[in-house]
């Protein structure tokens, strides 16, 4: 995958067919499946902000052309004016490119994506899975020893690309917004937020805790 740092806000990159392949995607899924797709753009975006330091931070502008042997992808982070409104796109109404999924001809769904930045989308349904990652497992066993979950929110620790990804899973039927805010707000504080999906850790990943992640690090490392 080549990239370019355009400026601050903007970034620029070119993804080969053959090598989302090689990560395991292939072109309908990239085309037509919604998940797979943003499965695979989030991935990118961690590899951009590893090598070129970008940061996703609010919403984004996505531009999409679909070249003869891959994607040019253009990522700008959306300026908020005062009011805390999303100002408008970079790119003229006509130039606007789709996201990854329902990309062919007779669709009308041409949008930009907005990516979440807390567990609310924008339509203030709560959000309730979240993936944060560490790259040594010590980073994990201060977090153990101060974090204490309620049963209802499920834990697991996967190994990837020698990274350690800790999942979280609440049930949003018990968890109200500022419990969810202030659980992720603590873990945040010990790791880092990823946008690789569970369904990816599992596929891909190997599982080192199936369940109560914090317990288990309590029991055996502290």
């Amino acid at each position: 995958m080549d990239i370019e740092r355009i400026n601050e806000n903007t970034v620029k990159f070119y993804i080969s067919y053959i090598d989302i392949e090689k990560r395991g995607f292939s072109r309908d899924e990239i085309w037509f499946n919604r998940d797979k797709s943003e499965e695979l753009f989030w991935e990118m975006m961690d590899e951009i902000n590893d090598e070129s330091d970008f940061e996703v931070e609010g919403p984004l502008w996505i531009q999409v052309h679909a070249m003869e042997k891959g994607l040019e992808v253009t990522v700008t982070r959306a300026e908020i004016n005062r009011d805390g409104k999303k100002l408008e796109s970079p790119f003229e109404v006509d130039e606007k490119g789709q996201y990854f999924s329902n990309m062919s001809e007779s669709s009308s769904d041409e949008r930009s994506f907005d990516e979440f930045t807390g567990p609310f989308t924008d339509s203030n349904e709560l959000q309730n899975e979240f993936t944060f990652q560490v790259s040594d497992f010590e980073d994990l066993i201060p977090l153990a020893k101060r974090v204490k979950l309620p049963s209802y929110v499920a834990t697991s620790l996967f190994a990837y690309k020698e990274r350690y990804y800790l999942y979280v899973k609440a049930d949003d039927e018990l968890m109200d917004e500022e419990e969810v805010k202030n659980m992720i707000s603590m873990i945040s504080e010990y790791t880092a937020k990823s946008s690789i999906t569970v369904h990816r850790l599992e596929e891909y990943g190997k599982e080192i805790m199936a369940d109560e992640v914090f317990e288990q690090i309590q029991k055996y490392f502290s």
